[in-house]
């Protein structure tokens, strides 16, 4: 069933694209996807590894992401069991470094220097809002959009007046700029940077190489880049050194838990930040 105005072939890309964010943004998926790399693990070797998560909690994580396709439950015997990576798994790894260095482009800097499964986390949690990704996809094709036309396209079954609270948030969160009431939106330049990130999710749903992200028939083909938003902070911090170079479309890394997040994070990590933007 469509879920926009627009063509089949782009209706489906964005439906897979925000099913895939559904899949990967819940708290605490990635650093379990993350703690899985390597051998499969007992449940006990595993908890150890993400020793936060409280009794009870670890197991629906495990079970949602076996049902996604992304972790695999291998039944040796009664009493050995073992979790693992599917290929589907594997294959979503690189695009992990894509999302860090868009992050660390375009996010507001933090006080401290953040591991970069939290730059991740919050990256997450701003394209996963109802609509995102249809209204950035819209967006970047198109340029510009009054709010009217937008909801016709984004929302066609719906009211048009509530395209304006993603389309808020979104401004809100420094990914989409309008120059007041009335007046069409068009990506920031923080939007339009997502093309690599929203490319390389197409490619991974699709099953197709992170390479093919550059031909991407909508965000393989980057906009003059608009002003920066102001709220964009000029501090500087490190980029994560032992990250992979991001974008490369090889063959999945050789991940290792020390590359994403820190092992001094405290026994309980905060969480990522809240849908409010990218203001930490």
């Amino acid at each position: 069933m469509a879920i926009t105005a627009l063509p089949p072939d782009i209706d489906a890309d964005i439906a897979r694209v925000t099913e895939a964010l559904a899949m990967i943004t819940p708290r605490w998926n990635v650093r379990i996807l993350l703690a899985l790399s390597g051998p499969p693990l007992r449940y006990s070797e595993l908890a150890a590894k993400v020793s936060w998560l409280q009794n009870g909690q670890l197991h629906p994580k495990l079970k949602a992401l076996c049902d996604a396709g992304l972790v695999e439950r291998t039944e040796h015997t009664a009493r050995h069991v073992t979790y693992g990576h599917t290929e589907r798994g594997v294959a979503l790894l690189p695009v992990l470094p894509v999302i860090v260095t868009w992050a660390e482009a375009h996010l507001e800097k933090a006080d401290r220097p953040l591991p970069a499964i939290e730059q991740i986390e919050d990256s997450l949690t701003l394209l996963t809002l109802r609509h995102a990704a249809a209204i950035l996809w819209v967006l970047k094709s198109r340029q510009e959009v009054s709010g009217r036309a937008l909801a016709r396209i984004v929302m066609p079954r719906s009211d048009w007046t509530n395209v304006y609270p993603p389309l808020r948030q979104l401004v809100a969160d420094g990914l989409v700029d309008t120059e007041g009431l009335g007046l069409p939106y068009r990506l920031s330049a923080a939007g339009d940077g997502l093309g690599p990130v929203l490319g390389s999710l197409s490619a991974w749903c699709a099953g197709q190489p992170l390479s093919q992200a550059a031909q991407h028939p909508v965000w393989g083909h980057p906009q003059a880049k608009p002003a920066p938003r102001p709220w964009v902070s000029s501090q500087s911090r490190p980029a994560p050194a032992t990250l992979p170079h991001a974008g490369t479309g090889e063959s999945s890394p050789a991940w290792h838990n020390r590359d994403l997040f820190s092992h001094a994070a405290p026994a309980r990590p905060q969480a990522a930040i809240p849908a409010g933007g990218p203001r930490r």
